[in-house]
């Protein structure tokens, strides 16, 4: 009688969830590397770190170096890090596709006043959020103060933005200020024939 196979049990990378012998052709292979020397160092034994000598380096030693608390010369000089664990103290940029910077958004409020149909205004309020304030109360705040509809829409931008209708840009700079404290006025701005200017 044949013999009884038995299920071949395979281990599964805890990070990126493929078997461990395919790790390296994923696309987080820097990521798994550490999850591989703790709990498969048989499959890439190149990966264990070794000392001038040849011999693997101590487990603590070496988590203590990824900390950055073992020593960096022979007087047990400590080496500082920053919160990133990189000792270089450089600020992780964040790239977009195309190798872009993402700039962070002004803390601003923008006032603009759009015509539509000759007649009828929309007073479009940008950068509310900003300050921590909800849109959804805002628009409410500000459709029962100048007896109007608001609400809050997505911009050209994809950003949230609220619409109130007629032309409330008379008021609406003090009703802001009165409303949310943490909005200073030297914060709020209008769009006027495309540029820019300082409510104050």
């Amino acid at each position: 009688m044949a013999e009884k196979l038995e299920a071949v049990k395979v281990l599964y990378c805890g990070v990126c969830s493929l078997p461990a012998e395919y790790c390296e052709f994923g696309q987080d292979f820097e990521k798994c590397k550490p999850w591989l020397i703790e709990n498969a160092p048989e499959v890439y034994p190149h990966l264990i770190p070794k000392d001038a000598d040849g011999n693997e380096v101590d487990k603590v030693t070496e988590k203590l170096q990824r900390a950055g608390i073992a020593s960096g010369s022979a007087d047990g000089a400590v080496l500082s890090t920053s919160k990133e664990g990189t000792s270089t103290g450089k600020e992780e940029v964040k790239r977009l596709p195309g190798g872009k910077v993402k700039k962070k958004d002004k803390k601003e409020v923008i006032i603009e006043k759009v015509v539509r149909n000759k007649r009828k205004c929309v007073t479009i309020v940008k950068g509310l959020d900003l300050f921590g304030v909800k849109l959804n109360d805002a628009s409410k705040k500000l459709g029962k103060k100048f007896a109007s509809g608001a609400s809050v829409v997505k911009g050209p931008t994809e950003k949230e933005q609220v619409d109130v209708q007629g032309d409330i840009s008379y008021d609406i700079v003090e009703f802001i200020t009165d409303t949310w404290p943490e909005v200073p006025e030297s914060a709020i701005y209008f769009i006027e024939d495309g540029r820019k200017v300082p409510a104050a």
